[in-house]
């Protein structure tokens, strides 16, 4: 008779396994669904991330990385006492490290580096005897290190750092002489570095840095023979380094001691450390010459700025001759006391290097013309020197430069035309020596440009209005201190994004161009001692985002304009001019130390501090002019409107008052709503209907009585500074546009309060499935609630559907609108997972039948969109523009595939989302990719073929995340020029969408 037969578990099975469900219910997080087979259905042996061993079914590893769990680290862990790997790194754990740890006695490897673990690192985690890896870096720990851990005598890696732990650097270290790596930077140990750390025979990397160690460097630590990386930077340690250092550490890769106090020469030995290729010593007192480097043929980054290296003699760059390393990137020598020439050897470094910092030594002669055969060059820093002569040919050879800075020599000659060549050029800084002739047109090539300097030389004629073509212009422009003349172009307009312009001590003449005033992005011009005629008001009117002018020592006349009352000026001079009439008395006018308008004569007015004449005109005959009893007249006659207008209020304000709604009309045919329309939709703003939060307000989840219609409530805090400008915005942008990728807006309430205050909101479709951001980042959602099945094809729908909606607002609508601050929370989710583009308060209307507009569009308004997501322009002070916002779908894009936010830790110095996507373009997308993207298959995927498919479905995977991550490349490329338009993005999704709907995916 055939009966179920119920599983057999032995009694010690059983404990790992209620063990692992008690782990699993300290987890609230479970984004990518890694539980999902934690069940009776299969035996816990092959539940994901465990292993067990063969001979008595015990768990043996627990391994679960980058999986974004949440939660904290059940105490019952200490149970699984076969345990050898416990691996939970990358993952979002709190809460302090269960003591029960302790009781893991065949644990080897403990991995929980980067989490959020708080508290001390418990003392009886010294009970794993057998330990050898102790992963605890990148968490929030505090307290010392227990010396109860000086008994893991087979401990060979350390990793604590990223913490915030602090006390004396533990000296018991030098008695784990299993000890290979000790990483321990960035926490607050102090005290000196413990000379018993010379125990450890077997130490390859030492990483200290960032800490507040002090003292001498102990002599024990150059007796380790296998060191390979020392790495002691930012601390305040003292002495010098052993003579000796490169025969006693001959295996040597990286040896960083930036910003300490280090003295002494750097020893001469350091040549025999032959596999040497990170040498980083800045910000230190070395002094003396630098020895040969010639055996160093490993060295790629040589940094030893900033010490007191060199004697300010020639021969001092000798050193430079003995380099012969084809792999050299860095050479950074400035801010030393290197003299003499540069040497004509300088052209024989490596092909490979990038980056060159000479500047600020007392280098002179000529530059050398061998210098151009550095063609992979593109920072060449070589300012405050003494160097003589032209800037040589060769430059033009140095096609990759985008950085050339030379300012603050003895250089003559011409600006060599040449220039021009130099295409990639984001900085040019030539000012400060002598250079003679007129400014080549042939700069107007660069049109990369972001700052040029050409100031205090002898540069002489007109400026060529090629100059003002280079439109990428938008930090500064310098060209004061020369001897120019003639007018300024009318051809400045096309500096729309430009912040400085400063041409003060010159010989310009004539009328400032009107076309200024296109130049909207201005916040500081400097335009004093020069020979300036005419009236300012043409193009000062529309520069509002001004904050510094100086127009004074010119020939200006004419009236000084009120408008500049309401500019946020910080400094105004307008002194020796000939300006007229009265002087405007508010806004930076009222402030006399930061305003100048001395020698101008005919003005008279103002504040009284000023001590200027009076602008009352004479009277006549019999008193009063006729003026004055003509300005009488009309102010009785305003007195008397306002009175009877205060009658009427009196009789009619109580009422509209008690009724609480100023009318707004209808948008979209819906019905007009109240302020109490919206308190009672909402429960009086219950904060259990709180479904957001932002910068201008809360939205709210709510429900209209008379329509039984469950909608979302924007309302905005009109405390908030541009609240109030940020609803005319949304209300203008959103009552003519239709799209069905846009939120769809139902009408606004423009109203007051209970308590008189005025009162504005803004009613929205309800979407069911809340922002993006919640489903790419889950640990957002209030509830904890996981986010299931967010699969390929429905991440590139939303992607698609944004691009759709950008695309409408662009080139489609009568009036092309842009948005300004794409990202995940402004893009909404109803039933049908379908993306809808939202919040237009930052939105931008362009007033045209068409659509088109220029490619950028000068904005006074500042910077625009959220950090991570704005495009590098905006930063700079460029308009916004169709490229920026391409730029935010590009973030976008990378980041809905990658699950990192472009704010992530991870990116930092000169890495972002966009270089980290390129770096592993194309091979190596599934390094990058968000996880869950990898573990996808097709419906049509049996359990008999499933490895032979999911090759196939591997391979498609990856041909897909290519396209996808080349169009999120493209469109966050850094200079707008490069970028994919929105349109094209559109295309290339709706081809790859067609492509996929073949294939199955999830």
């Amino acid at each position: 008779m055939p009966y179920c037969k119920a599983l057999s578990i032995p009694r010690t099975n059983i404990t790992d396994r209620d063990a692992l469900l008690q782990f699993k219910d300290k987890i609230f997080d479970d984004p990518f669904g890694a539980f999902s087979t934690w069940n009776d259905s299969v035996h816990f042996c092959q539940w994901h991330g465990i292993t067990c061993g063969r001979r008595h079914s015990r768990i043996t590893h627990l391994i679960l990385p980058s999986l974004k769990l949440a939660g904290s680290l059940s105490s019952f862990i200490g149970n699984l006492s076969f345990l050898k790997r416990l691996d939970i790194v990358n993952n979002s754990f709190v809460g302090e490290i269960p003591p029960e740890i302790g009781k893991l006695f065949r644990l080897t490897v403990l991995g929980l580096v980067n989490n959020s673990f708080s508290g001390q690192i418990p003392a009886n985690i010294s009970g794993c005897k057998n330990l050898e890896g102790l992963g605890l870096g990148k968490n929030k720990l505090v307290g010392e290190v227990p010396i109860a851990i000086a008994s893991m005598s087979k401990l060979t890696g350390v990793f604590i750092h990223q913490n915030n732990l602090s006390g004396n650097f533990p000296e018991f270290f030098g008695n784990l002489t299993s000890l290979v790596v000790i990483s321990a930077a960035y926490n607050n140990f102090v005290g000196k570095v413990p000379a018993s750390l010379g125990r450890l025979q077997n130490l390859k990397e030492l990483a200290l840095g960032a800490n507040g160690l002090f003292g001498t460097l102990p002599s024990s630590i150059f007796n380790i023979s296998s060191l390979v990386s020392i790495d002691l930077a930012k601390n305040q340690l003292e002495g010098s380094l052993s003579p000796d250092l490169g025969v006693t550490l001959p295996n040597l890769v990286l040896l960083s001691v930036p910003s300490n106090q280090i003295t002494g020469p750097i020893p001469a030995s350091i040549s025999n450390a032959t596999n040497l290729g990170h040498l980083s010593i800045p910000e230190n007192k070395f002094f003396g010459n630098v020895p040969t480097l010639e055996k160093l043929n490993q060295l790629w980054w040589i940094s030893i700025s900033a010490n007191n290296l060199g004697s300010g003699a020639q021969g001092d760059l000798q050193f430079i001759e003995s380099i012969n390393s084809t792999s050299l990137k860095l050479l950074a020598i400035n801010q030393n006391n290197f003299g003499g020439t540069l040497p004509k050897s300088i052209g024989n470094l490596s092909s490979q290097l990038s980056t060159m910092w000479i500047g600020g030594n007392r280098l002179s002669g000529n530059i050398p013309s061998s210098i151009g055969n550095l063609r992979g060059l593109e920072r060449l820093v070589m300012g405050y020197n003494e160097f003589t002569g032209n800037i040589p040919d060769g430059i033009r050879n140095l096609i990759k430069l985008k950085d050339l800075r030379a300012e603050k020599n003895k250089l003559t000659g011409n600006i060599p035309s040449t220039i021009g060549n130099l295409t990639e050029l984001l900085q040019l800084r030539l000012n400060g020596n002598n250079f003679q002739g007129s400014i080549p047109p042939g700069i107007e090539k660069c049109q990369n440009l972001l700052r040029m300097d050409l100031s205090q030389n002898d540069l002489s004629g007109i400026i060529p209005s090629q100059v003002f073509t280079i439109s990428s212009l938008s930090i500064y422009f310098d060209l004061f201190e020369n001897q120019l003349s003639g007018s300024l172009p009318k051809e400045i307009g096309a500096l729309k994004h430009l912040a400085r312009l400063d041409v003060h001590g010159n010989e310009l003449s004539g009328e400032i161009p009107s076309s200024l005033g296109t130049c909207t992005s201005l916040v500081e011009l400097y335009m004093q001692n020069n020979l300036f005629e005419g009236t300012i008001s043409s193009f000062l009117s529309s520069l509002n985002g001004l904050q510094y002018i100086d127009l004074s020592s010119n020939n200006l006349s004419g009236p000084i304009p009120t408008f500049l009352e309401k500019f946020q000026l910080q400094y105004l001079n307008l002194s020796v001019n000939n300006f007229e009439g009265e002087v405007p008395s508010e806004g930076v006018f009222q402030n006399t130390s930061v305003t100048s308008l001395e020698g101008n004569d005919k003005l008279c007015g103002g504040m009284p501090i000023l001590d200027l004449r009076s602008c009352s005109t004479s009277k006549g005959k019999h008193g009063l002019s006729t003026s004055r009893y003509v300005i009488i007249a009309v102010t009785c006659g305003i007195v008397v409107v306002l009175i009877l207008l205060l009658l009427l209020m009196t009789f009619y304000w109580p009422r509209k008052k008690s009724e609480a709604s100023l009318e707004t009309p209808s948008i979209g045919g819906f019905q007009q709503v109240s302020h109490a329309d919206i308190v009672k939709a909402t429960d009086g703003f219950n904060s259990n209907n709180l479904i957001g939060m932002g910068g201008f307000g809360s939205v709210y989840k709510g429900t209209l009585a008379d329509e039984n219609k469950i909608v979302a409530i924007k309302v905005f805090d009109l405390k908030q500074r541009g609240a109030f400008k940020s609803f005319m915005a949304e209300c203008e942008v959103l009552k003519n546009i239709r799209h069905r990728n846009l939120v769809k807006i139902l009408t606004a309430c423009s109203s007051v309060d209970f308590q008189g205050n005025e009162f504005k909101a803004l009613v929205y479709e309800f979407m069911e499935n809340g922002s993006l951001e919640e489903w790419l980042h889950p640990d957002l959602t209030s509830n904890g609630a996981p986010r299931h099945g967010f699969g390929f094809v429905q991440r590139l729908n939303i992607a698609f559907d944004v691009a759709c909606a950008v695309d409408y607002l662009h080139h489609q609508c009568q009036t092309a609108v842009i948005h300004c601050d794409l990202k995940p929370s402004n893009v909404l989710l109803d039933a049908q997972m379908n993306g809808h583009v939202g919040d237009f308060g930052l939105a931008r209307i362009f007033a045209n039948s068409t659509g088109d507009l220029p490619t950028s569009q000068a904005s006074s308004v500042g910077l625009r969109g959220t950090i991570g997501y704005a495009p590098p322009e905006y930063g700079m002070g460029s308009g916004v523009s169709k490229d920026g916002d391409a730029y935010s779908y590009g973030v976008l894009l990378l980041e809905i595939f990658t699950g990192k936010r472009p704010t992530h830790d991870m990116f930092k110095d000169a890495l972002n989302l966009h270089n980290y996507c390129v770096a592993v373009l194309p091979e190596r997308v599934a390094d990058i990719a968000d996880q869950p993207l990898l573990l996808c298959e097709t419906e049509e995927e049996s359990s008999a073929d499933a490895p032979s498919n999911q090759r196939n479905i591997n391979a498609h995977v990856h041909e897909c995340l290519v396209m996808i991550f080349e169009i999120g490349v493209a469109c966050s490329a850094e200079l707008p020029r490069e970028r994919m338009k929105i349109s094209d993005a559109v295309t290339s999704l709706r081809s790859l969408k067609e492509k996929i709907n073949k294939m199955g995916f999830c």
